[in-house]
């Protein structure tokens, strides 16, 4: 049953307030963090870095983040932590843009952190805009309010701000509501090219049969996309593109030459793109049929292609008149986007060293630590009888939908067993895990970065063998994250810490003490963290040393680097805080050290739990192929017999379900016939389980 506002008001209220006592922030930390998480996972923003300021004489700004593009995002909230739903006006949210700006222009024009406190996160927002002007292309100022947006409210108008183009964006709780109820998926980006650009863009219908999606053939003015991406920017790139696209940041060198050199060769030289929506509107013109109208374009092939025509135009002043894009275009509904959309993607991505799916919620990794969270009951804390469960959040809201679906009792039980705090998702998975295993740097890159480097280097592991992913695996995950977590409040709690940095703080200590075990060629045991549901004190204290070292180190950036948060995205940031490893170890507690144990000891217990998958694959395997009918297998086999005869082997495992009654295959033959069904999907196979 949908919430009303009032109830989602309520909901949401009590989960960042869970989240402040989880990690003993602010309430407006909380708030503004949450509220960042939703607009990126929208794909309006990247990354988010939480900075308070409030001059109290017009000027104030909670948080930012620039991104490669030279596109500064600024947030002023309007919060007061409101027991009801109240409305917001349009003089307020005037006002408060007018105090975004003002900070904007004051870091701008002049040397405004010259007057704020040097190693506070405003001073270095204030010093990073000023000394990076000429790389700020865009500016885009947030308002986040916790109140709802009157009706008689009216859309800021973009106009530029110290000669910066500015856009203006609010994040009410109504529109966090509407988010939320669109079961987790994006804010629907709507074009009008009627009233955009004064004009439909030509295409042609290429729709085959009845069961075949619509699809068009489209023909893209450069100027155009260039536009398009210059307004919507990474929002118009299905989320594993942008994720990949901003993971490499640069233009395309051989679209570049030929938008110079030859702009009307464009069309035939390139590519193209390959993109989804959820609905258009044609309609007949003198120039043939016409889109005029589409809901949800989203770019899954070919974001390189529009990110760079926007930057050749933008950097190389190319004109674009003659320059056309061929786009195919698939027409999907949004029941079906999360099924169809990431094979579109992976198939129009396969020239990638990972496909475009390697990221996507429903891949075979995602989808065992899903089924590992689902099955595996975390042992009971001290003091308390109740074992519980951790929810891994493998789709956007999927937890928000389990709880929804339940009422009174049912619903209690749920909460009890998969309590909030307790509840993980993607990126979380991939910043508790990256700075364990791979460079912390990744970490205070962003959300979305940080997930890409985590998904290359799990996809990879997971193609060599996925046996290696199993109970151990998740147990480790859960320590991690109590350890990520308990650090987290650690630092807020240390007298040295005044607000700022944390992220970068957290993330660094917890390296240095990897780091420690590394060079000592052992590993944290886990077990005693997943037994016992809590951080054990001695790491608590090796925490303090470390997390201690780099809150004074980071803020010691070298010359030419005003911004603490820009020094920790940098290699050298990790290389010299790793240079202090001899000296910081001695200060660590003996406890801790020996908490490690030899690697060795480590290897023979992977190898053990590797053994123990095997096995819960081949009962899977078995379990997934008898839940499909005989005459199904029967069309899988006749589809793989056109395109080649079929071996000995194969054709001895499908007589044993093509028959009627089917016999039940061994472990081993049940991975066979998964591969063949496999291989029969790939032709165009559908096949769905009885």
């Amino acid at each position: 049953m949908p919430q009303t506002l009032d109830q989602f008001f309520h909901d949401f209220q009590q989960e960042y307030l869970a989240e402040a006592e989880a990690a003993a922030a602010f309430q407006l930390a909380a708030f503004m963090e949450s509220v960042a998480e939703e607009i990126r996972e929208n794909g309006d923003l990247e990354g988010f870095e939480f900075c308070h300021y409030d001059s109290g004489r017009g000027s104030r700004v909670d948080g930012y983040w620039l991104d490669d593009e030279g596109c500064l995002g600024l947030f002023v909230a309007d919060f007061d932590f409101r027991h009801t739903v109240e409305s917001l006006t349009q003089t307020e949210v005037v006002a408060a843009f007018n105090r975004a700006a003002t900070f904007f222009r004051a870091s701008f024009e002049r040397e405004f952190y010259t007057q704020l406190e040097p190693v506070s996160p405003e001073f270095g927002l204030a010093r990073l805009i000023h000394d990076r002007k000429s790389d700020i292309k865009k500016l885009v100022l947030f308002l986040v309010s916790e109140r709802r947006l009157s009706d008689r409210a009216q859309a800021a108008e973009a106009r530029s701000v110290s000669g910066i183009p500015a856009s203006y964006e609010i994040w009410d709780i109504a529109r966090l509501h509407r988010l939320r109820e669109s079961k987790g998926q994006r804010e629907p980006l709507e074009i009008d090219f009627e009233q955009q650009f004064g004009r439909g863009v030509p295409c042609l219908s290429a729709a085959l049969g009845h069961d075949a999606f619509p699809s068009y053939l489209v023909a893209v003015p450069g100027k155009i996309l260039a536009d398009l991406y210059e307004k919507y920017g990474a929002r118009l790139l299905e989320q594993n593109v942008r994720a990949f696209l901003q993971n490499k940041g640069n233009v395309n060198k051989g679209i570049k030459r030929t938008i110079l050199t030859e702009p009307s060769m464009f069309f035939a030289y390139n590519n193209g793109i390959t993109a989804t929506a959820s609905s258009i509107q044609t309609n007949g013109g003198p120039r043939g049929l016409e889109i005029t109208h589409i809901v949800d374009l989203q770019i899954v092939n070919g974001g390189q292609t529009a990110a760079s025509l926007f930057h050749t135009r933008r950097n190389d002043n190319a004109n674009l008149d003659q320059v056309f894009v061929q786009m195919k275009l698939s027409i999907v509904a949004p029941e079906d986007g999360e099924q169809i959309v990431p094979k579109i993607a992976e198939y129009a991505n396969t020239q990638n060293k990972v496909n475009a799916a390697d990221l996507f919620s429903n891949s075979p990794f995602h989808i065992r630590i899903e089924e590992l969270s689902r099955r595996m009951w975390a042992p009971p804390k001290a003091g308390e009888l109740r074992e519980t469960k951790w929810f891994y959040e493998r789709a956007r809201g999927q937890y928000a939908d389990e709880v929804a679906k339940r009422v009174g009792a049912e619903q209690r039980t749920f909460l009890a067993t998969f309590p909030k705090h307790q509840v993980f998702n993607k990126t979380d998975l991939a910043k508790f895990e990256n700075v364990w295993d791979e460079h912390p740097r990744h970490v205070n890159l962003g959300a979305q970065k940080n997930f890409v480097q985590y998904a290359l280097r799990i996809a990879e592991a997971w193609e060599k063998d996925s046996t290696k992913f199993n109970e151990l695996t998740f147990r480790t995950i859960v320590a991690r994250a109590l350890i990520f977590r308990a650090c987290e409040k650690l630092v807020t709690a240390q007298p040295w810490y005044k607000g700022g940095y944390r992220a970068n703080t957290v993330a660094y200590g917890i390296a240095l003490l990897a780091e420690v075990a590394k060079s000592k060629g052992a590993a944290l045991d886990i077990e005693p963290i997943w037994r016992s549901q809590a951080v054990p004190e001695p790491i608590l204290e090796a925490l303090k040393v470390t997390t201690a070292f780099v809150h004074e180190d980071i803020q010691r950036p070298p010359a030419g680097i005003s911004n603490v948060t820009e020094w920790c995205k940098r290699p050298a940031c990790w290389d010299r805080l790793k240079a202090e490893l001899p000296t910081l170890a001695h200060y660590l507690p003996n406890e801790f050290l020996a908490m490690l144990i030899p690697l060795g000891a480590v290897r023979a217990e992977r190898r053990q739990e590797q053994r123990v998958q095997v096995m819960v694959d081949g009962i899977h395997a078995q379990a997934a192929v008898v839940q499909i009918p005989p005459e199904k297998w029967r069309e899988v086999r006749d589809c793989l017999e056109r395109i080649r005869p079929l071996a000995d082997v194969e054709v001895g495992v499908l007589r044993l379900v093509t028959q009627n009654p089917p016999r039940v295959p061994s472990e081993r033959q049940a991975k066979v016939l998964l591969e063949l069904l496999a291989r029969a999907q790939d032709e165009g196979v559908i096949v769905r389980p009885n």
